[in-house]
C-alpha cells in the first residue's frame, strides 16, 4: 500500500471502483481487464496494484459498495415508515432493490469468482457489508412485525436472501436468451425486480401483521 493519507487512499480506491462500475454497464465481467479499468482512472494502470491485487478484488469492492448503499436505503425505511402492513412493507423493501441492478447482477453471475480470487481481508470487508444489510432487514422485521419470533425472522432471512441470487436472471434477459426461450417454447413473463420481490416478501410475511 502506498504512503499517504487515508483520505487519498480511499479516494483512489473509489475512483478505481467507479471506473469498474462504468465499464460493467456495457461490458461483461470476464471481458473487463485491469488495463480497461486503469485507462479510466487519472493515474497509471500499474498504480492499481497498490490498492487491489486482482480484477476480482475491484469487483468485490463494487459489490461491497452496493450493499452499503442498499443498507442505507433499508435504514431509511426504519426511520421514515410508521406501521406498514405486510403489503406496504414488502413494496418498500422491493423498491430498495430497484436501483441495485449492479448488485443483483454481480450476486447472480460472478460472486464465486470474486470471492475465490480476493484476499481474505477484502472478503471480510464485503461480508461485513453483507451482514449489515441482513441486520437492517432484521431490525425492520422486529419493528414492523412484532409477532415474528426469532425463528420466524430467521426463516424470512434464509428464504429472502438466497432468493436475491436469482432475481437478476428472472427479471433481465438478453436478446439471445429471449430468442432461445421463444424457440424452446418457454413463456417469457415480464416481471420487474419490484414485482417479483414484493410478491415473495408479502407471502413470507402473511400472518404476521399486527392484530
Amino acid at each position: 500500500m502506498p504512503k499517504g493519507s487515508k483520505a487519498r487512499t480511499d479516494a483512489r480506491k473509489e475512483e478505481i471502483v467507479n471506473a469498474c462500475r462504468a465499464l460493467y454497464k456495457s461490458m461483461g465481467f470476464r471481458d473487463i481487464t485491469l488495463r480497461d479499468i486503469g485507462e479510466k482512472t487519472s493515474f497509471t494502470r500499474t498504480s492499481i496494484y497498490n490498492y487491489f491485487q486482482t480484477k476480482e478484488e475491484i469487483f468485490l469492492a463494487l459489490l461491497q459498495q452496493e450493499h452499503e448503499a442498499w443498507t442505507a436505503d433499508l435504514e431509511s425505511i426504519l426511520e421514515t415508515c410508521a406501521c406498514p402492513s405486510a403489503a406496504e412493507f414488502s413494496l418498500a423493501l422491493a423498491r430498495t432493490l430497484e436501483p441495485r441492478s449492479c448488485m443483483l447482477k454481480l450476486m447472480s453471475m460472478n460472486l464465486y469468482d470474486m470471492e475465490a480470487n480476493s484476499r481474505l481481508e477484502n472478503l471480510v470487508a464485503f461480508k461485513l457489508a453483507y451482514a449489515g444489510a441482513k441486520d437492517a432487514v432484521t431490525r425492520c422485521l422486529q419493528k414492523f412485525f412484532p409477532l415474528m419470533t426469532e425463528a420466524d425472522i430467521r426463516g424470512f432471512l434464509y428464504a429472502f436472501f438466497p432468493f436475491l441470487f436469482g432475481v437478476y436472471p428472472y427479471t433481465t434477459a438478453t436478446e439471445k436468451q429471449r430468442k432461445a426461450m421463444e424457440r424452446a417454447g418457454v413463456e417469457i413473463v415480464p416481471y420487474s425486480v419490484c414485482e417479483i420481490t414484493s410478491a415473495l416478501a408479502a407471502k413470507l410475511l402473511k400472518g404476521f401483521e399486527r392484530r
